[in-house]
This record gives structure tokens, C-alpha cells and sequence, in this order.
């Protein structure tokens, strides 16, 4: 929580500067820009600065790739072990001990998108995937509060009843300031037919479903 406050305010700050010093008019150089930290330092007087902020974040994009990568691998392990997909994705390198199967698949896919479709298309997509499992998350969070009331909980979510809802709004609010455009309606497509595979066929399957947590 402290850490997500500290980037929160170093990233008001930090916006509030680019604003202030250059304006953000709709349809403007800054917010047509694709990278308005260097833009703004070039516009005002410190060219060299401003390429060095954009060689950084050139830089930096790799271990971007890479976490993202590396989360979304560790979720389809922890999908997979559960039961909601195939077990051949629960592979584990015998020497490395990673989930090798599920990284390979998941670079693969990943690598097949990035090269056919647009970056923008690709951070919509993305933006809205992140902003559906921060919701989903909400929403959890606040039932098993509600179900499971004396479950352990290494940390416990503080006054959820005002933040889940704060959260549930903030996730809805930015879901649709990306715009109601063909990559918003492609997800939403496809989320509803994943919550239809869900209920139809991985539910059941599921370690923590109803009679399997037994097995599990």
C-alpha cells in the first residue's frame, strides 16, 4: 500500500509538471504525443535531456515485457493446477523449476500479436484485460469478506465496503474513457465467451468446485 502511494504521488507530480509546463489541450502536440515527458522537455530548451528520458524508457521496455510476461505465464499455472485449464500446462522444468510449457505458449502468442497488430489496438486490449481482473478482484474481495468472514488473511483489506466500491467505480470509469471503439467491443466479445467457458465447462473441473476439494 505504501509503495502504490508513493508511485501515486511521484506520478501526480510528474504530470502535473508536463501539464504545467506545456498545456494539454485537446488535439494538442502533448497529447498527441507518444512519449510527452521527452516532448516536453525538448519544447522547453533541454533537447538533450529529453533524449536521454526517451533512450531510458527504451531501455526500460524490455523488463516491461518481461514482468508482464512473467505474470500472465503464473497465472495460467495457477489456472491450470486448479483444474480451469489443461494440466499439460502445469509442466515444470525439472531443472530450472519454472512452468516452461505455459512460457513458451504464452511468448509464442504473445510474439504472433505484436507483430500483426498495432501498438494501440494492443494497449487497449491490454488496458482493458488489466482493468476486468482489477474488477473481478473487487468483487471477490468483497464476497468473501461477506462468505468467509473468519478465513486467515495475511493482509486484510481495510474498510472494504468503502473501497471495494470506490474501486469497482474507478475500474468502470477508466474501462470506458478508452472509448467505445472496435478493440473495446473485441474484448467485451471475448470476455463474455470466456465466462461462458468458465460456467460451462472449466467450473466443474475446478479443484475448488463443489466435491472436488477433496481430490484437490
Amino acid at each position: 500500500i505504501g509503495s502504490l502511494g508513493i508511485c501515486t504521488i511521484f506520478y501526480l507530480m510528474v504530470s502535473y509538471g508536463v501539464v504545467g509546463a506545456a498545456g494539454a489541450q485537446p488535439g494538442g502536440e502533448l497529447s498527441q504525443s507518444k512519449e510527452p515527458l521527452a516532448f516536453v522537455l525538448r519544447a522547453i530548451g533541454h533537447p538533450t535531456i529529453g533524449d536521454a528520458v526517451g533512450w531510458a524508457a527504451i531501455i526500460a521496455l524490455p523488463s516491461v515485457v518481461l514482468m508482464m510476461i512473467f505474470g500472465q505465464t503464473r497465472i495460467l499455472f495457477t489456472m491450470a493446477r486448479d483444474g480451469l485449464l489443461p494440466s499439460a500446462l502445469t509442466k515444470v522444468h525439472p531443472k530450472h523449476h519454472t512452468p516452461h510449457v505455459v512460457t513458451w505458449i504464452t511468448g509464442i502468442v504473445v510474439s504472433f500479436f505484436a507483430a500483426l497488430f498495432p501498438v494501440d489496438i494492443l494497449a487497449d486490449i491490454s488496458n482493458a484485460g488489466t482493468l476486468f481482473a482489477f474488477f473481478t478482484v473487487g468483487i471477490g474481495v468483497m464476497i468473501l469478506r461477506k462468505t468467509e468472514p473468519n478465513r486467515p488473511r495475511p493482509f486484510k483489506t481495510p474498510m472494504v465496503w468503502i473501497v471495494g466500491p470506490l474501486s469497482l467505480a474507478g475500474c468502470v470509469l477508466l474501462f470506458f474513457s478508452l472509448g467505445w471503439n472496435p478493440t473495446i467491443k473485441f474484448f467485451c466479445i471475448w470476455a463474455v465467451l470466456g465466462l461462458i467457458v468458465y460456467f460451462m465447462y472449466a467450473r466443474r473441473r475446478s479443484n475448488l468446485a463443489p466435491g472436488n476439494e477433496a481430490k484437490a
